[in-house]
């Protein structure tokens, strides 16, 4: 079902109802804090292979496939959210940049074929495996390539983890973005 209040808040697709899935709770990245993140990377997603890992509505890769980037590949672990993102990738035309994949991270990651110039990190605040999975996250990216990764605010993530430095962190209220850049290579 299409949401009135979650929508694509930039690039070609601007406006279109991003569709939630019924009967699950998600945590959908707010709509300033996609713009500031939009902001910040700027014309790093102009033609990037993006992979987006606990995509839930898919706000973000349907976000950064609006504003240009080649290819988004979903993550998701639960059924009703990949139906969702498959919606709205279908309405916005945006079907045949995309792939989603179901399965649960950090097991996820094998079924996708790297390198990524762009990789979104939204875990669930509670999720044990978060750390971790940003530590390999630095395995997958292009040279040079950009993790964008949100946490709680009260939570300090690594200046230096699995070949990415943080670069810059922002809070938005309880929420905080992390952006990492990969090492580039010689």
């Amino acid at each position: 079902m299409a949401s009135s209040r979650l929508r694509i808040a930039g690039g070609a697709a601007r406006g279109v109802p991003i569709t939630e899935p019924r009967g699950h709770r998600l945590r959908p990245t707010a709509g300033r804090v996609r713009e500031a993140i939009f902001n910040i990377i700027g014309d790093e997603v102009s033609g990037a292979r993006v992979l987006d890992c606990y995509a839930g509505t898919g706000a973000m890769g349907l976000e950064a496939l609006s504003r240009g980037a080649s290819e988004a590949i979903f993550l998701e672990s639960h059924p009703a959210a990949c139906k969702a993102i498959l919606d709205t990738l279908v309405r916005t035309e945006f079907r045949d940049r995309a792939q989603v994949l179901r399965g649960k991270l950090p097991a996820a990651l094998k079924a996708v074929v790297p390198p990524f110039d762009l990789i979104f990190l939204d875990p669930p605040y509670d999720d044990e495996f978060a750390p971790e999975l940003l530590a390999d996250l630095g395995a997958l990216l292009s040279s040079g390539g950009t993790v964008v990764y949100e946490h709680r605010s009260r939570y300090n993530p690594p200046e230096r983890v699995g070949g990415l430095s943080l670069s810059e962190r922002r809070e938005y209220g309880d929420s905080a973005i992390a952006i990492y850049h990969g090492e580039e290579s010689a």
